[in-house]
């Protein structure tokens, strides 16, 4: 039987759950744990940006923006399926390591055997392989080529991108250019510089949240060897980087209004400014080592991602009613 209240509970945060918990579970409740799928929101948001410019400039078709969807949604699942096992056969996770504090890690809690996630992977990587496949068919070799990049950093994020400091600018390519920029040329049929342009201004926030992830769990890192780009700044640096690259991120908004990429309306991104501003006020300070009072317990060890996700959803969704106001003026 189909439980919903999970699946929109797993939509919602990465529950913490016990092995008698997650064999009650239905398969599709245990796929979107497995895959976080809490974060799956930044990849919807990336597509929508891209479709909703292609619409707007005329260009529109709704089967390959679906299609489009499904392929980034499920290659973002797979990505997050490889990380765990990689990170487990690696041991990285071993030792109540930061990613098995916050929720579960099926391999390292014994929810589920390396076969079963290789079963999950090869099964949620042949959906995103089979839209990404259609679309080349569709829109031509440049699909092509975008999907090759996103094979790669599929692959190749956790080991060795993530341990040389590569990580987060991967996270800025792929939810900007590649995501963005990839949506709009299978929807509208052609390349869009502005687009992308438009796309790496959004992915800013994905990348101060991988942030502020990292930064979350700098000490952890530091011991295993993985040396992210928090890491090498050291956290106040770090802390730092969020808070320039959220305030840019606005900027940027505003920027491509007044150059005419975007219209008047995204200018409704500027209600998140108090949001962003008690972001900063967090990221101005330390991180503490314990859980603050008042900071909801089921969410502690994360605590600056907690912050930087919450205000990076606040900000996409905002985008997006933005660009769908934009639309409905046309």
């Amino acid at each position: 039987m189909f439980d919903l209240r999970m699946w929109f509970r797993a939509l919602q945060i990465i529950p913490r759950l016990s092995k008698d918990e997650w064999d009650r579970l239905d398969l599709v409740s245990r796929w979107l744990v497995a895959t976080r799928a809490a974060v799956f929101v930044m990849t919807i948001v990336s597509a929508g940006i891209g479709g909703i410019l292609a619409a707007r400039d005329g260009h529109f078709s709704g089967l390959n923006f679906l299609a489009c969807l499904i392929g980034l949604v499920f290659a973002h699942a797979t990505n997050n399926l490889v990380n765990d096992l990689t990170d487990h056969l690696q041991g990285v996770d071993k030792g109540n390591y930061f990613r098995a504090q916050y929720g579960p890690q099926p391999l390292e809690h014994g929810l589920m055997s390396v076969r079963d996630v290789l079963r999950y992977t090869a099964i949620t990587g042949a959906i995103a392989l089979a839209a990404g496949v259609w679309l080349i068919a569709a829109t031509g070799t440049t699909a092509l080529g975008l999907m090759l990049a996103g094979v790669f950093f599929v692959l190749f994020y956790t080991w060795p991108l993530k341990h040389i400091g590569l990580g987060e600018p991967t996270v800025l390519l792929v939810w900007g250019p590649l995501m963005v920029g990839g949506t709009y040329l299978c929807t509208a049929g052609q390349w869009s510089w502005d687009a992308a342009l438009i796309g790496s201004a959004y992915a800013l926030g994905p990348t101060a949240v991988l942030f502020g992830k990292h930064t979350d769990k700098l000490p952890a890192d530091r011991a295993k060897g993985i040396f992210t780009l928090p890491v090498l700044l050291g956290e106040p640096l770090a802390r730092r980087c969020v808070t320039v690259m959220l305030v840019a991120q606005l900027l940027a908004v505003v920027a491509l209004v007044w150059r005419g990429a975007l219209g008047w309306p995204l200018l409704i991104v500027l209600a998140a400014l108090p949001m962003l501003r008690d972001t900063a006020a967090v990221f101005a300070r330390p991180r503490p080592d314990t859980c603050p009072p008042g900071f909801p317990k089921h969410i502690w060890p994360t605590y600056l991602v907690a912050y930087a996700f919450r205000y990076n959803r606040r900000f996409g969704l905002l985008f997006l009613l933005g660009l769908l106001i934009e639309l409905a003026l046309a």
